[in-house]
């Protein structure tokens, strides 16, 4: 379903640590939005939701919503430190179309659909 680098697991742990009690992991979602169709989010999650999949990295759970599912299975979450970004990365096989920031995504389900419908 979604995978995270070991980078990704390691910065992961530090942030959930620094929260404190309460925090359990990380909630990945995607909603409609954005300027390619979808953006992507990322939160501290304190449980799984109904219908969550729940997957564990080093000791980091994962959290994706029934709804958020089929746009980001595949992905990879990933951490980098060099001297032009900072921050996670989301490799994502599903998307056909991204912004230049990286935040947003289209996939060819969407595409299909918008072409119906235009």
């Amino acid at each position: 379903m979604v995978t995270l680098t070991d980078a990704a697991s390691r910065k992961l742990d530090e942030l959930i640590r620094q929260q404190g009690e309460g925090v359990l992991g990380l909630r990945l979602s995607a909603q409609a939005g954005g300027c390619s169709g979808y953006q992507y989010g990322m939160s501290f999650a304190e449980s799984p939701g109904e219908g969550d999949w729940v997957g564990e990295f080093g000791g980091v759970k994962v959290f994706v919503d029934p709804q958020s599912a089929s746009v980001l299975n595949g992905i990879q979450v990933d951490y980098v430190e060099t001297l032009q970004q900072t921050g996670f990365t989301i490799h994502n096989p599903n998307a056909v179309r991204s912004c230049g920031c990286g935040k947003s995504f289209e996939t060819s389900g969407e595409t299909a659909s918008n072409e119906a419908h235009s």
